[in-house]
């Protein structure tokens, strides 16, 4: 029962970080209908910006802002040289140009920190563990991670459901051309929204740093999840995010720590972890397949 609890906390810390940038991929894809590739090369930018300043200043706090400044910035430019261009251009046009901005910033990043990986020191104050039960200690810092996750989710709620921005932003999630009609700036929407999307990248990068290696090609590794938790979730709906988010992060985590155990009880050790690793692998990918066929749209589609 300790071994389950353990686990189900590091799948909500996954969860966490996966909606993390799943929220800004679903406003940005829903919205300006542009599939933003590049959207794991900001996870990637935050999470170098803010380790090289907390290396270089000896604070992980000052290394929080660091990585929301450089992640939104590089978005705001992003937007206004690359994809403010491709809004009339159809998909394919916005998938080569965005993953040409992954060969872009993945050698950059090499040219400015090498490829060998970066390390980021965790604050005395959330280095130890908690017991949270007798038993079951836990780290503090992943505690915070879950913490952030939480409150964050909490704050684009009260963002999209009870401000005016939040107001244009499902309007313009529902039915973009009736909101240019109605004299909406459509332009500085849309630039709000990509820079928004570029800061929650940036944040899960920076909280992702102490507990995974920061290196190049970082973003395009846990992309693909977070696409996945987008269909899953359903185009352009935060709380599909948040939702889809959690359940796959603890899926996958779940399927990776005791599958190949419970596969042992029938088959020999080597072929058991085999199978088990490998369907563990696709669980998540199996998850969406599932989802799609009974909720082609998602779990909570815009507009359904």
């Amino acid at each position: 029962m300790i071994l389950i609890l353990e686990q189900l906390l590091n799948g909500l810390q996954f969860g966490v970080m996966l909606f993390l940038l799943a929220a800004g991929l679903t406003l940005i894809f829903g919205i300006m209908g542009v599939i933003n590739l590049a959207h794991g090369s900001l996870y990637m930018i935050g999470a170098y910006a803010g380790t090289w300043v907390a290396a270089e200043t000896g604070s992980f706090w000052l290394g929080i802002p660091a990585a929301l400044i450089a992640a939104a910035l590089t978005g705001l430019i992003i937007e206004a040289v690359v994809i403010r261009r491709l809004y009339a251009r159809d998909h394919l046009d916005q998938v080569l140009a965005t993953f040409g901005l992954i060969l872009i910033f993945n050698q950059s990043i090499t040219l400015l920190f090498g490829r060998q990986p970066l390390f980021t020191t965790l604050p005395d104050a959330f280095a130890g563990s908690v017991e949270l039960l007798p038993g079951l200690p836990y780290p503090t810092y992943r505690l915070l991670v879950i913490g952030v996750g939480l409150l964050v989710a909490l704050g684009l709620y009260l963002l999209i459901n009870r401000t005016r921005i939040g107001m244009l932003v499902r309007a313009g999630a529902t039915n973009r051309d009736m909101v240019r009609a109605l004299g909406v700036d459509i332009r500085l929407l849309y630039t709000v929204v990509f820079g928004l999307g570029a800061l929650l990248a940036g944040l899960a990068g920076i909280m992702a740093a102490p507990i995974l290696a920061v290196q190049v090609g970082m973003g395009e590794q846990i992309l693909l999840s977070t696409f996945v938790v987008v269909v899953i979730g359903g185009v352009g709906s935060i709380r599909g995010a948040f939702v889809a988010g959690l359940f796959l992060g603890v899926a996958d985590t779940m399927l990776r720590a005791f599958l190949p155990g419970l596969l042992r009880q029938v088959m020999t050790g080597s072929e058991a972890d085999a199978l088990g690793i490998g369907i563990a692998s696709m669980g998540i990918y199996l998850l969406m397949v599932i989802v799609l066929l009974f909720r082609p749209k998602g779990l909570f589609a815009v507009g359904s």
